[in-house]
């Protein structure tokens, strides 16, 4: 389902995948992230996802009141206190989602599914 604005002008419609990939990119600012995470049900592997396929980790849905649901699959780095990561990746994507749509984030979700090593 689509997000949905009324201006006075007529009907703003925000597709789940542009949400995806703004609140990618938001989380990915935080520190402490590697990066997001792709996990294939098939061999249950994960995979570091590049820049351009954030999305890929990101889950985004959209109810009925017009309110964000937003899953984070994530990877980590390793000696960073999960739990202040979480607050961090929760705080910052909740602000800038709301203000970039318009809309309410109902939940967030964060998935961690590995640690790296960062040099």
């Amino acid at each position: 389902m689509k997000g949905k604005m009324n201006t006075d002008l007529g009907e703003v419609l925000i597709d789940p995948e542009v949400i995806a990939k703004y609140a990618g990119t938001t989380a990915c600012e935080c520190f402490g992230i590697v990066g997001m995470a792709a996990v294939s049900v098939r061999d249950g592997l994960v995979k570091l996802l590049k820049r351009d396929s954030l999305s890929k980790g990101i889950e985004v849905t959209i109810n009925e009141e017009n309110a964000i649901k937003i899953e984070f699959h994530i990877i980590v780095a390793y000696g960073v206190n999960i739990s202040t990561i979480a607050d961090n990746i929760i705080s910052s994507v909740k602000y800038k989602v709301e203000a970039y749509t318009g809309m309410k984030v109902r939940k967030i979700n964060i998935y961690v599914e590995g640690i790296r090593v960062i040099d």
